[in-house]
C-alpha cells in the first residue's frame, strides 16, 4: 500500500509540475486593429500585400469562422485577454471603459508560470486597481518617430528576451486605424509601393468614388506595413531557431473603420482573420478548418498548452484539439455584442456550426452607422451624397437604414453580405426558434441586460463630431450590471 500510494503521488506531482522551459510553447499574438477578415491576401483579398501572413498561413493554419465577441476595440481586446464576454467584464463592454478589478488577465497567469511576457503596441485594455507589473515583465507603446504603426519594438523584444524562459508577447498594431498614419510615413524600400486607388475593390456597402478608393487604397497602405513586422519577428525567430516551438496567431480586434463594418454584429464588423502558425504542434501545414470558434477561445487554449490552469472565470474553450484533427467540433454556437461605441447601442448575435447568424437588435429605433471616425470619413459622406440623389444600392442603404429590424435572420453560406433576412421566411421558421430560444438562454446564464440607464451619443450621428451637449460624456450603466454579470462565470450554450 505504501509503495502504491509513493506511486500515485509521484504521478500526481509528475503532471501538476509545469514542463520544462525548451518543452512548453512559445506563444506571440499578433492583433491588427481595425481590418476586417477578408484583408489578408490568404483570406480572400486581391488586392492587400500580406506576404508574410500568407506565408504564415501557407506553413500553418488559417480558420474561417473565427468570430469576435464585439467589433469595437478596447470591448473585443479585454474579451481576448480575460476569456469573458464583454457584459461579463463589467464597465469594460463599453469602449474605454475599464475592466473590474477582481478580473484576471490570463498572461498574469503565464507569467506566475514562468513564461517571460510582454506587451508592445496598442494596449487598450484599461482596469481598475490595475497591477500591470503583475501581467507584463515588460511594456512598451509602439509609437517612434517615422512609424505610428506600434511595430516599432517587437523585433527587438524577441531578440532581447531571457533564453531560459518561454514568452509569450502580445504584439498589438495601431495599423489600421484612422487617420492613415502609414501614408505620411511610408518607407518603400521596406514596404514596397503604396496602393494604388485604381486598383481597390470597392465592397457593395460602399460608393464607388475616388475619395472611397484614395480612403481604401490608405488602408491598405496600413495592413502592408503590420505585415512587414511581422515578416521581421519571423525573421528574428529563424535566426534563434525558435520558431517551431512558437504557436503564432495573426487576427484583428474589429472590422475596418468603414460604414458597414467596425461595430456591426455582421460578419463584416465581427468576423476577424485567424491565422495560426505552430510547425511543432500543428499537424497539418497549409490547411484551413471551418470550425466555428470565438475570441474567448484563446485564453483557455494559450493557458492550456503552456501547463497552466484555467481560471473559473474563463468562457471559452480550448480549441487546442483542432491542431491535430481539423474536423473536431469544439463549440455549436459563437456569441457577440454591440454596446456604446460613440453611439448609444444594444445589439447581440449568435452563430450557429451551419452558417446561420441571428441578432436581436434592442433599440431598432437608431441606425447602425458605424463609429464617429466612420462616420467623418469620405466614405461615408460618399453614402450620404449618395443617399440624398436617391442612387443607393440594397447594400449601401444598410449602412444609413433607421429604423432597423429588432430580428435578423440570414444562412451566411448562401448571403455572404448579409442583405436578404429571413425572418418570416416558412423554411427557415425552425431555425430561428431554436437560435431565438439559444439567445435567451445565453443572455439569461451569463446575466445579460439592456439597462435603463444606457450610455447615450457623444457623437453626432449624421456628422461624427461632438455633440453640442456633450462637453463630457455622460456614462450609463453597463449592460448586466443589474445583475451582476461581471461575477457570473457561466458561459451559456456553447
Amino acid at each position: 500500500m505504501a509503495i502504491r500510494c509513493l506511486v500515485l503521488v509521484t504521478l500526481v506531482c509528475a503532471f501538476a509540475a509545469p514542463a520544462p522551459a525548451e518543452e512548453r510553447p512559445n506563444f506571440i499574438l499578433f492583433i491588427a486593429d481595425d481590418v476586417s477578415w477578408d484583408d489578408f491576401g490568404c483570406t480572400g483579398s486581391r488586392f492587400a500585400r500580406t506576404p508574410s501572413i500568407d506565408q504564415l498561413a501557407a506553413d500553418g493554419t488559417r480558420f474561417t469562422n473565427f468570430y469576435l465577441t464585439a467589433s469595437s476595440c478596447s470591448p473585443s481586446r479585454c474579451s481576448i485577454v480575460t476569456g469573458r464576454y464583454p457584459h461579463n467584464n463589467g464597465e469594460a463592454s463599453e469602449l474605454h471603459r475599464p475592466l473590474s478589478a477582481h478580473l484576471v488577465k490570463f498572461p498574469a497567469l503565464l507569467k506566475k508560470a514562468g513564461y517571460y511576457t510582454a506587451i508592445a503596441g496598442k494596449d487598450h485594455m484599461p482596469q481598475k486597481e490595475a497591477n500591470e507589473k503583475a501581467v507584463w515583465d515588460l511594456k512598451k507603446g509602439g509609437r517612434v518617430q517615422g512609424n505610428s504603426g506600434g511595430e516599432a519594438h517587437w523585433v527587438e523584444i524577441v531578440r532581447d528576451r531571457p533564453e531560459d524562459q518561454p514568452f509569450f508577447f502580445w504584439f498589438a498594431s495601431f495599423d489600421a486605424h484612422r487617420g492613415w498614419d502609414a501614408d505620411r510615413e511610408w518607407d518603400e524600400g521596406k514596404y514596397g509601393g503604396k496602393h494604388q486607388p485604381a486598383q481597390v475593390t470597392v465592397s457593395p456597402y460602399l460608393v464607388d468614388t475616388p475619395e472611397t478608393r484614395q480612403d481604401l487604397a490608405s488602408y491598405y497602405n496600413e495592413i502592408t506595413r503590420f505585415d512587414w513586422f511581422i515578416g521581421q519577428v519571423v525573421k528574428e525567430l529563424k535566426e534563434q531557431d525558435a520558431l517551431d516551438n512558437t504557436l503564432i496567431i495573426v487576427m484583428a480586434d474589429n472590422g475596418s473603420p468603414f460604414p458597414r463594418a467596425k461595430t456591426r454584429v455582421h460578419d463584416s464588423g465581427m468576423k476577424a482573420p485567424f491565422v495560426t502558425h505552430w510547425p511543432k504542434g500543428i499537424g497539418a501545414r497549409g490547411s484551413s478548418s471551418d470550425q466555428l470558434l470565438s475570441a474567448i477561445d484563446i485564453c483557455p487554449t494559450v493557458l492550456g498548452l503552456a501547463g497552466g490552469k484555467v481560471p473559473a472565470q474563463a468562457q471559452g474553450i480550448s480549441i487546442a484539439p483542432l491542431f491535430t484533427n481539423l474536423e473536431k467540433q469544439v463549440r455549436k454556437y459563437a456569441f457577440s455584442e454591440h454596446n456604446w461605441h460613440d453611439y448609444e447601442a444594444h445589439g447581440r448575435a449568435v452563430r450557429d456550426s451551419e452558417g446561420y447568424l441571428y441578432i436581436r437588435n434592442a433599440l431598432p429605433e437608431k441606425a447602425w452607422a458605424g463609429p464617429a471616425d466612420s462616420v467623418r470619413s469620405p466614405s461615408h459622406k460618399a453614402l450620404v451624397k449618395a443617399y440624398a440623389a436617391g442612387t443607393l444600392t440594397r447594400g449601401q442603404a444598410d449602412v444609413l437604414l433607421a429604423p432597423r429590424p429588432s430580428e435578423e435572420l440570414y444562412l451566411t453560406t448562401n448571403d455572404l453580405v448579409q442583405l436578404d433576412n429571413l425572418v418570416g421566411v416558412k423554411a427557415h421558421a425552425k431555425k430561428l426558434a431554436e437560435l431565438r430560444r439559444v439567445m435567451d438562454q445565453w443572455q439569461d446564464a451569463t446575466g445579460d441586460s439592456v439597462p435603463e440607464n444606457i450610455s447615450g451619443d457623444y457623437f453626432d450621428r449624421d456628422l461624427g463630431t461632438l455633440a453640442k451637449k456633450a462637453g463630457k460624456r455622460v456614462l450609463g450603466d453597463p449592460p448586466g450590471m443589474d445583475r451582476g454579470a461581471d461575477r457570473i462565470n457561466k458561459p451559456g450554450p456553447r
